[in-house]
């Protein structure tokens, strides 16, 4: 499969990468990977995301690589193709997708569960912990030895999509592209602090408020938490500052699946759903029109978080009523 991602490159002399709205560190770790895999290949280059790099996640970029799309069209070379990591859905790149016509060419690198409603070829492998996993494997095998920028870069994503290399997709591949990374001089307690130890105090504040929503149902296995646009203005806090949350009610041994139903700034919706491996929450984000894991998805909605939650929980309890009957 490396093979078509090799030939793609082949084929083109100007590239613009990209991934996933609201990106991630495994998603912005890619793009720093691949960028510097196709400049050693001669390639011209830009990154540029539909929004800005959340705060906590920007010592991954500290060449402020990445541009953020704001009539930035005009700018780009005629005939660039577009690569877009850490998502194989074009619904799922935000004001990006306006670029698709315009591209020469477009092809992804992901390791999530396929969305079957998008239509854009690429590479995938969803037995990988990461897209940064991925790209360390093709600098391998491009013979592309990774700066220290772009290692910390893969390192961080690994261990942000990995679960600090605890998640069910943690693999000896992924200790192999790790130590790869530390070898070209990696700090791992650098990369752990900026990733655990940088929270604001706000953040603080907004999650002692989204706590206080816990709701344990579903006979102790599902916990639901939501947060609320007027919880963001109260904290002070930033939307992204709630994306750990939802793994906090996986500490007790009880819970199989958390929900997040939460707003952000503008009010808009959005569902996070984490589970231990037993529910699919991949495909239930799926027939909402999200993706990701089996462990780990989500998916935009216009719904109040009310229906939407009411929603959600009824995919989950036919689940569980399927698996109690197994």
């Amino acid at each position: 499969m490396q093979e078509e991602i090799f030939e793609f490159l082949k084929r083109h002399s100007s590239l613009v990468l990209t991934t996933h709205e609201g990106p991630d560190a495994d998603g912005l770790g890619a793009e720093i990977v691949f960028s510097q895999i196709c400049r050693e290949m001669g390639k011209k280059i830009r990154i540029i995301n539909s929004g800005p790099t959340p705060e906590r996640f920007v010592f991954i970029d500290p060449n402020e690589e990445i541009e953020v799309w704001d009539k930035l069209k005009e700018d780009i070379p005629k005939k660039s193709a577009l690569v877009i990591l850490d998502t194989s859905d074009e619904y799922n790149i935000g004001k990006l997708k306006e670029f698709i016509p315009e591209a020469a060419e477009v092809f992804f690198i992901d390791h999530h569960e396929p969305n079957s409603f998008s239509a854009l070829k690429g590479y995938t492998d969803r037995t990988a912990s990461s897209a940064c996993e991925l790209v360390v494997e093709i600098a391998a095998a491009a013979g592309v030895k990774l700066n220290l920028v772009s290692a910390s870069a893969a390192y961080a994503g690994i261990v942000y999509d990995s679960g600090s290399f605890a998640y069910s997709k943690t693999t000896i591949r992924t200790f192999r592209a790790s130590l790869v990374l530390v070898e070209a001089g990696v700090n791992p307690y650098h990369i752990y602090h900026e990733l655990n130890e940088s929270a604001s105090t706000a953040s603080l504040l907004l999650q002692r408020q989204v706590l206080s929503t816990l709701r344990i149902l579903n006979r102790g296995r599902v916990a639901v938490q939501i947060m609320r646009k007027e919880d963001l203005d109260n904290s002070g806090a930033s939307f992204e500052d709630a994306e750990p949350f939802i793994n906090v009610p996986l500490k007790s041994r009880d819970i199989m699946v958390s929900v997040l139903v939460k707003q952000n700034q503008e009010g808009q919706g959005r569902c996070s759903l984490r589970s231990k491996g037993e529910v699919n929450v991949s495909k239930i984000a799926q027939s909402f029109g999200g993706g990701g894991h089996v462990s780990a998805a989500g998916f935009k909605s216009k719904d109040s978080i009310e229906d939407t939650l009411a929603k959600v929980l009824a995919k989950i309890d036919s689940v569980l009523e399927t698996l109690d009957t197994q």
